[in-house]
């Protein structure tokens, strides 16, 4: 195919689509106005599976395959930075050395990290009774251990972060998400379909398989911010000639890969 046609074939391709969405958003309820047909639906479904935040019954019953597709979005980031920020056989690391926090953000930090932390994890545990839920409650845990960075200084925060262990957890949360779905299947119903008990509604029980996959995401996001970030952390590259790099003395300073 010449370049031509792929041309013409890419301008054809995107008038299509671009009549289309405009059909489809002429079928849209007017802005600003009082009928709401999707967010009505949206709310008796969620209240039907006794799911009381109906955000979480969209993400992880409602359209919870395309939840998988954001989650593996995610997990597919965290591999990639792992394997692309490897180090290499020609690199080698030196410890970096300890830094002088001043007291006043020390005592902040470590005062913060617990109760952060543990408004990360409730943040995930009640994800389908109040907002909030796997993602944004993820994101707070993993932040919450990094204030040790902050408090004490790096060789602190690996003392509590073995990136091998949350990078396995990482693919848990994956592989957990996936299995729940599969689990509907082997249910007789189709994949990642509410199958479970709907339980009593406004309690941590209640939602069927919403809150299972609501702790899987928060559980693969948390690691793979934290795989994320260390990666990027580790990464203080210096590039050195090989002669340069024997003449020169060595200097406790140097942080990271060199």
């Amino acid at each position: 195919m010449s370049r031509r046609v792929r041309m013409w074939v890419l301008v054809l391709g995107g008038l299509g689509l671009a009549v289309l969405l405009s059909a489809a958003s002429l079928g849209l309820p007017d802005f600003g106005g009082d009928r709401h047909p999707y967010g009505a639906r949206a709310v008796e479904a969620a209240l039907a599976r006794h799911t009381s935040n109906v955000v979480a019954a969209v993400n992880f019953d409602q359209r919870a395959f395309d939840t998988l597709g954001e989650e593996s979005i995610l997990f597919c980031a965290a591999l990639g930075t792992v394997v692309l920020l490897r180090q290499t056989r020609d690199e080698h690391r030196v410890r970096p050395r300890p830094a002088r926090v001043t007291p006043p953000v020390r005592r902040y930090a470590l005062v913060a990290l617990p109760v952060t932390l543990l408004i990360g994890l409730y943040v995930i545990a009640h994800g389908q009774l109040s907002p909030g839920g796997g993602f944004q409650g993820g994101v707070v845990v993993a932040t919450a251990l990094h204030l040790l960075y902050i408090a004490v200084d790096y060789r602190a925060l690996e003392r509590i972060r073995p990136v091998g262990l949350y990078a396995t957890a990482d693919a848990a949360g994956e592989a957990a998400y996936l299995l729940l779905g599969a689990a509907g299947l082997v249910a007789g119903t189709a994949y990642l379909t509410n199958f479970l008990p709907y339980g009593t509604f406004n309690t941590l029980a209640s939602g069927g398989t919403v809150p299972l996959l609501n702790a899987a995401i928060g559980v693969e996001v948390a690691s793979g911010v934290v795989v994320l970030l260390a990666s990027f952390l580790d990464q203080a590259v210096e590039i050195v000639d090989a002669d340069e790099q024997a003449a020169r003395p060595p200097n406790p300073s140097e942080k990271g890969p060199t």
